[in-house]
């Protein structure tokens, strides 16, 4: 699907860009990607996003749309051709916001400490992280995928950016993940037999690489 201009300002191991690249590939959207260095950030990234100066940030026809879940709705009602990621229910579209909302507010910061911390914080870290994932498989139950039995929806696509990031976690603080949470790994496995997702997620060792810089630069190691 062409459109007059669609940018979208990121970075490789982004999580929250990740998501952008999932949707628009999912809605079949040609869209320009520029890689933003976030040590050297652009004019443009600033200009877009003066409030926050972070990625992503999605350009469309001129205008910005700034914070990935807020850009996650805007393409999902910009661009309707594909099936939505957002249910039809009020109900179930507030129910899919709160859990999004979720992952942005505990499962991002748990996530981080796992890397930035040592010792007996890390090990409380750690129990905090797997206390969290253990929620969504409680959310996702028997389903193939949050938003039920065939796609993928808007919490699918808010959350499963997080699983490139799993093998740092798991690098940086020792833990196993599908130990403890299988039917979550397996709900990731599954989209990543989508082509919207796996061309559009960050590489693993590549994010721990990225991961491994921001320890030194933190002075974790």
């Amino acid at each position: 699907m062409k459109d007059k201009e669609v940018i979208l300002l990121d970075c490789e191991p982004s999580m929250f860009g990740m998501r952008l690249r999932v949707a628009l590939a999912e809605k079949a959207v040609e869209y320009e990607y520029r890689e933003e260095d976030l040590n050297s950030k652009s004019a443009l990234l600033l200009q877009t996003n003066p409030v926050h100066k972070k990625i992503p940030v999605l350009i469309h026809n001129g205008k910005a749309v700034c914070e990935s879940l807020v850009a996650l709705e805007y393409i999902d009602e910009t661009w309707k051709g594909n099936p939505p990621l957002m249910p039809s229910d009020p109900y179930q579209r507030a129910h899919a916001r709160f859990w999004a909302d979720y992952i942005d507010k505990q499962i991002h910061g748990s996530g981080r400490r796992l890397w930035l911390l040592k010792g007996k914080e890390l090990e409380g870290a750690k129990a905090e992280f797997m206390g969290h994932l253990k929620l969504f498989e409680e959310e996702l139950g028997d389903k193939l995928y949050f938003a039920g039995e065939s796609s993928l929806g808007f919490l699918d696509v808010a959350l499963i950016p997080f699983y490139s990031w799993f093998y740092a976690y798991e690098k940086c603080s020792g833990m196993r993940i599908e130990d403890e949470c299988p039917k979550l790994i397996a709900w990731a496995k599954r989209c990543m037999e989508k082509e919207s997702v796996a061309k559009s997620l960050g590489d693993p060792l590549r994010v721990y690489e990225y991961c491994l810089k921001l320890r030194k630069k933190y002075g974790v190691e």
